[in-house]
């Protein structure tokens, strides 16, 4: 008896193995950027949409997918890499600000979802739109 559950548990082991083996290797993907709020300064309402690129790492040992980023209102809109960033590589997140008839305080945020970890980071965008002559 003893030696059917010895058995039982190796074949067990020999079929189970592979599998945690190949989990482990897809690693973890660990995203981090080299900046987590930019400030426009002072923006002319009149001159029109600015823009900044938030530069990100994949520090990771698996592939990183940025399943989705969203802005807090309409007036912001952020575009992000459609494929897997490798572990090493980098990526940028450009985020657009449109400040007609938006005119005071920039305080906006992007949020990025991943599939690594976090799996949530904050971008924030701040400034000061003023009417241009």
């Amino acid at each position: 008896m003893a030696r059917k559950l010895i058995v039982g548990i190796m074949a067990l082991m020999v079929f189970a193995m592979p599998m945690l083996l190949d989990a482990k290797s897809k690693g973890v993907a660990k995203i981090e950027f080299n900046e987590y709020s930019h400030d426009f300064g002072i923006v002319k309402e009149k001159n029109g949409m600015v823009s900044h690129e938030f530069e990100f790492t994949n520090v990771g040992d698996g592939n990183l997918v940025i399943i989705e980023a969203t802005a807090t209102c309409g007036c912001t809109r952020p575009e992000y890499p459609q494929h897997p960033i490798a572990p090493g590589k980098k990526g940028k997140i450009k985020v657009t600000y449109n400040p007609i008839g938006r005119q005071g305080a920039i305080d906006r945020v992007v949020t990025v979802k991943t599939n690594g970890s976090p799996k949530k980071v904050r971008l924030k965008l701040k400034g000061n739109v003023v009417p241009g002559k």
